[in-house]
């Protein structure tokens, strides 16, 4: 049928930025949503090299964060040629004109049939699931570019589109997710998920993993639009920031304006992604988490720490030890200060009482004890779990608190 064979060829668009190795059991590699199509494309028995070895890429467009689609246009063994273009299954189907049907007739978009395909959108997405639209159109070999420099200002046509295919491709949370966030509320550590999914596949997700307590929870600014956000002024973002837990269809540029408008509230600000796009928000945030597996190079050179599992768990223990190391420079401080003042104090009158009571030995191996030894101890103690039951510490907030000087007086 043409259907499947044009979806065969839309599905090669995703092997262009994967590698699919052949066998007995064939492995796709690539980002999990280029490997999903792939896999999908494979089932509908599709054969990679001979549909490569049967077409040749003239211009590739790549999925771009702005207008959340790539395209590809592809020559055909008859000069003939084929423009495919996949995407966010809303925008891309908004550039369709007509579609293909199951007997292989090209049948025109009206309104009702539009309807039909925006609500089997909508069903998808309250169900958790990534919509995705593969669409075509032919395209004559003349209006190409010949030339390598015209080529490459090329603006693939992305008019009059043939839709071929919606699909909804499940992203579940991976084991650990829901505990970890539920983690970093209890420990004062405001999740946000910021995502290019359209709002019902972010709520879904959002209140899959805890950042959403309820549906009921999924109203604006709690939930809102990264196009909306964008629009919003420099000091309406501040007034709203603080409340916003999702953001949907966001643009990197938007993540950008999420982490200045935190950060003018006075919040400590992390960010993790994996994208190069991303690197601008990396930049700016106080703590940049990259991932070690998906992470590109530009965004692990933009961030402070690779995370290099890819779990959102581990950004738990990472809360963890910042705090314990912080934790244990209180200790530290308290105890040289404790230590410091009862030497001095002790020092001083004895020698005004009976002489010199050490020499400059013994002067010598007491500060080895107390200073290097006792520092030591204090400086390696594990993290605890009760570390995550206290609230974040201010960035204003001294390093000798008034706790630390009220146990100095006491224990001297």
């Amino acid at each position: 049928m043409a259907l499947t064979k044009l979806n065969k060829e839309g599905s090669h668009i995703s092997s262009i930025n994967c590698c699919i190795k052949g066998g007995r059991d064939v492995e796709v590699y690539g980002s999990p949503t280029e490997k999903a199509i792939l896999h999908w494309g494979l089932k509908l028995g599709m054969n990679f090299e001979a549909i490569r070895s049967e077409s040749s890429v003239i211009h590739l467009f790549p999925i771009n964060s702005e207008k959340k689609r790539g395209g590809v246009a592809l020559q055909l063994p008859d000069s003939g040629v084929h423009i495919h273009w996949k995407g966010a299954a809303e925008i891309v189907l908004a550039l369709c004109t007509r579609y293909l049907d199951a007997t292989d007739q090209l049948v025109a978009m009206d309104e009702d049939k539009e309807r039909i395909f925006k609500k089997a959108i909508e069903d998808m997405a309250a169900g958790g699931l990534r919509c995705i639209a593969i669409a075509y159109r032919t395209y004559i070999m003349q209006n190409v570019p010949s030339s390598e420099s015209e080529l490459a200002q090329w603006a693939i046509p992305e008019d009059d589109l043939v839709l071929l295919a919606i699909v909804g491709i499940k992203d579940p949370c991976r084991p650990g997710v829901k505990d970890a966030v539920q983690q970093c509320q209890n420990a004062g550590v405001k999740v946000r998920m910021i995502t290019g999914d359209n709002v019902q596949t972010a709520k879904t997700i959002a209140v899959e993993c805890g950042i959403l307590v309820s549906d009921a929870d999924a109203t604006v600014p709690n939930l809102i639009d990264g196009r909306a956000f964008r629009a919003l002024s420099d000091l309406q973002r501040e007034q709203i920031v603080e409340r916003i837990s999702v953001m949907a269809r966001c643009s990197p540029n938007d993540k950008l304006l999420l982490v200045k408008a935190l950060k003018k509230r006075g919040h400590v600000v992390a960010v993790a992604s994996d994208g190069t796009n991303d690197a601008p928000a990396l930049r700016e945030a106080d703590i940049g988490l990259a991932m070690g597996l998906s992470g590109t190079g530009v965004a692990k050179e933009s961030s402070d720490i690779i995370i290099l599992d890819d779990s959102f768990a581990t950004v738990v223990k990472v809360v963890m030890w910042g705090r314990s190391v912080y934790a244990n420079i209180g200790k530290i401080n308290q105890f040289q200060r404790t230590s410091t003042v009862a030497s001095i104090v002790i020092l001083i009158i004895l020698t005004f009482t009976s002489g010199s009571p050490l020499n400059s030995i013994q002067l010598l191996w007491v500060y080895i004890v107390m200073r290097i030894i006792g520092t030591l101890a204090l400086a390696t103690e594990p993290p605890t779990d009760q570390l995550m039951n206290s609230l974040p510490v201010s960035r204003s907030e001294p390093l000798t608190t008034n706790i630390i000087w009220r146990n100095v007086l006491i224990q001297f």
